[in-house]
């Protein structure tokens, strides 16, 4: 399934505990409807000492949200907004926000 949403968009919550944040998606996980944003929906991971983390402990890890919980955001407007599809002259599908900007 086509999603919305791709890599290094710029996305804001719009449910769920981080509701208004927003953050850069750093995966898509299209075949689960699946997102993980920077920074956001962390939880902690116990990690055995190695030669990348020598000390080892607790990192900060970002779990995945589901796509239809995040909006990407205009540049223009500063705010979450649904995006269309639009075919441009040399036949090319663009992602296109309300107001007609592409993203």
């Amino acid at each position: 399934m086509a999603l919305h949403i791709k890599k290094n968009d710029t996305v804001e919550i719009i449910s769920g505990a981080h509701k208004g944040a927003t953050g850069r998606v750093l995966r898509v996980l299209p075949r689960k409807n699946l997102v993980v944003v920077q920074g956001i929906n962390t939880a902690k991971k116990h990690v055995r000492p190695s030669q990348k983390n020598p000390q080892g402990g607790r990192i900060n890890i970002e779990q995945p949200i589901h796509v239809s919980n995040v909006l990407p955001v205009n540049t223009k407007s500063s705010k979450g907004e649904k995006v269309g599809y639009k075919v441009d002259k040399t036949g090319r599908k663009k992602r296109v926000f309300a107001d007609g900007s592409e993203i």
